[in-house]
């Protein structure tokens, strides 16, 4: 079902987070299940904690047991890998799966990733920062002939990089975050902005006071005021962390999804309800691209997909 905004067509888009599975063919099954369902995208998350695939090497997988399902990241760490070196290796993957990638990037966060690597969890401030300066490698990367680049945090000097992506100009990056310094990144430089809740300084988990309707309109509204002139042309989307029915939070989570009544993340009701409530925020607010955070809640998410996804 579409809707057009300023002359932008928004039209419902489904996303599924997939973390594992016991097997190469239990991988491939989940992946083509997606498929037939109408999810739009397989996302895969980045840490280096917990059973969790890493990113390159599974949606590679997918992509090769799939032909329409596209792939992507929610999200890349990017202290976690150099920009030139996630660069190359998403231009294979977006070749490889006939432009299908969609390159979700974060800063990186959670403390355990970092503890157990013995990486620095540096402040908020410098990890945005030089995520911004990844963003801008990775676009100057992607683009044709060589590209320079004099940051703070990475110099690229005339790197022409082989093969460039299937998807022109590249592929769609998204970013995703709570604080006002994501949201106002996401907005500039974005295609798709993943609203979510916003994270604790020390990597500890989410703040739980972040959570709340009124948050999450005012979120919607920095990022309106941050893109100005290009805000028509961005995605807009958000995790539902609870669907149908409340159920206990997993044990692998930091999430806490008490806070989030009254925002599209906790999708509560029946099938009706549930689509209701959808079309009210792609309507009113914008929100278009809904991602389901649990394995658990695929099937029972499925019929919205399938009566949305036109």
């Amino acid at each position: 079902m579409l809707k057009t905004v300023g002359g932008i067509v928004r039209r419902f888009r489904f996303g599924a987070v997939v973390r594992e599975a016991g097997s190469g063919a239990a991988w491939a099954e989940k992946a083509r299940r997606l498929e037939a369902q109408g999810y739009d995208v397989l996302l895969v998350p980045d840490h280096l904690v917990g059973l969790r695939f890493a990113p390159i090497a599974a949606l590679t997988a997918a992509a090769c047991a799939t032909t329409r399902l596209r792939v992507g990241t929610l999200v890349f760490a990017n202290d976690f890998r150099h920009p030139a070196v996630l660069a190359k290796e998403a231009a294979t993957l977006d070749l490889l799966s006939g432009g299908r990638l969609e390159v979700g990037i974060g800063t990186g966060w959670m403390a355990r990733d970092y503890e157990g690597a013995g990486l620095a969890l540096e402040p908020p401030g410098v990890r945005v920062e030089r995520l911004r300066e990844a963003v801008a490698v990775l676009k100057g990367l992607w683009a044709e002939g060589p590209f320079s680049f004099q940051g703070k945090h990475y110099r690229i000097g005339g790197l022409d990089q082989r093969p460039k992506p299937v998807r022109r100009p590249r592929p769609p990056i998204a970013l995703g975050g709570g604080g006002p310094r994501m949201l106002r990144l996401a907005a500039e430089e974005a295609d798709i902005v993943n609203l979510g809740m916003r994270v604790r300084p020390d990597g500890s988990g989410p703040d739980d006071r972040d959570g709340g309707p009124a948050a999450f309109l005012r979120k919607l509204e920095i990022v309106r005021e941050a893109a100005g002139e290009r805000y028509d042309a961005l995605e807009l989307g958000t995790s539902v962390v609870q669907v149908g029915e409340r159920k206990a939070e997993e044990a692998w989570s930091a999430a806490d999804s008490s806070s989030l009544g009254g925002t599209p993340q906790v999708l509560l009701g029946t099938r009706a309800d549930i689509i209701d409530k959808l079309r009210y925020w792609r309507d009113e607010h914008d929100i278009s691209y809904f991602v389901v955070h649990h394995e658990r809640d695929l099937d029972a998410f499925a019929p919205v997909v399938e009566e949305l996804a036109t």
